[in-house]
């Protein structure tokens, strides 16, 4: 008599649910209860006028204030919301990793939690990403201190240097990116500033569009000198480091795969 396997017989399917868009909007989230509600309104209202069929990912890195509580209340609220929450705060470029890892949709897009850009220009990249790898936004009339504003293009302008990636605002944080290609980014510590260097080591394509840019309503910035501008500066040297170790590779033919009807 067979006898019937209780690992098989326990085990649940389980789909993901990004597979059913053509984008999810990952937002990192640290300690920011107070942004919450607006993130909700300004994002719900944005996704019916996406131009692909979109979602949303938090991903909560570790706060340590009521946010996760508030996203998993919003998440329940609305359909095409989900979250993802990490043991502790691991820094924006886990938070990051983590919501591509855990996405499959075609398309991946990345935005912060402060509401200092807004949804809905996500609509001004997206035309350009069937003919990029990476879209990215450039902040119009940033509504920064002259201090902030000074540390990044400080910060900027070495980058560039270290990079020779021709970007204006790396940090900017409206971006889109094939999944596919995000997905194959190493990842380390302050990954998230060399998004579109590291697109270009794979061979791909930046497009950079003007964006608009808000003074922030809610919260408190999580960066000050050290990580807006000297942890940047030893992140490049990493960069040149790894740059010249990078390996990158295209598969023509395979028949390891194997289609299954069912």
């Amino acid at each position: 008599m067979h006898k019937k396997d209780p690992i098989r017989e326990g085990k649940m399917e389980t789909t993901n649910r990004t597979s059913d868009y053509e984008l999810t909007v990952i937002v990192p989230v640290f300690n920011e209860e107070s942004n919450i509600d607006d993130l909700e309104k300004q994002l719900s209202s944005f996704l019916p006028q996406s131009l692909y069929k979109t979602c949303v990912m938090f991903v909560d890195d570790g706060s340590t204030d009521d946010s996760l509580q508030r996203i998993k209340i919003i998440c329940n609220r609305n359909n095409d919301f989900f979250f993802l929450a990490l043991a502790h705060n691991g820094g924006l470029s886990a938070a990051l990793k983590a919501g591509i890892d855990a996405t499959e949709s075609k398309f991946v897009g990345y935005m912060d939690a402060d509401l200092q850009t807004a949804p809905v220009d996500f609509n001004l990249l997206l035309p350009y990403i069937s003919d990029y790898e990476i879209v990215i936004g450039i902040r119009a009339k940033r509504q920064d201190s002259f201090f902030k504003k000074m540390q990044s293009r400080i910060a900027n302008g070495f980058r560039r240097i270290m990079t020779n990636d021709g970007v204006q605002d790396t940090g900017c944080p409206l971006k889109v990116i094939r999944t596919q290609n995000a997905k194959r980014i190493p990842f380390f510590t302050g990954m998230h500033r060399f998004l579109p260097a590291l697109i270009l080591l794979q061979g791909g394509k930046i497009k950079q569009v003007t964006i608009r840019h808000f003074p922030r309503v809610n919260g408190v910035s999580k960066y000050h000198l050290w990580n807006r501008l000297i942890s940047p500066f030893l992140d490049c040297f990493a960069y040149r480091w790894m740059k010249k170790r990078y390996i990158n590779y295209m598969i023509t033919e395979e028949n390891y795969l194997e289609q299954k009807n069912g």
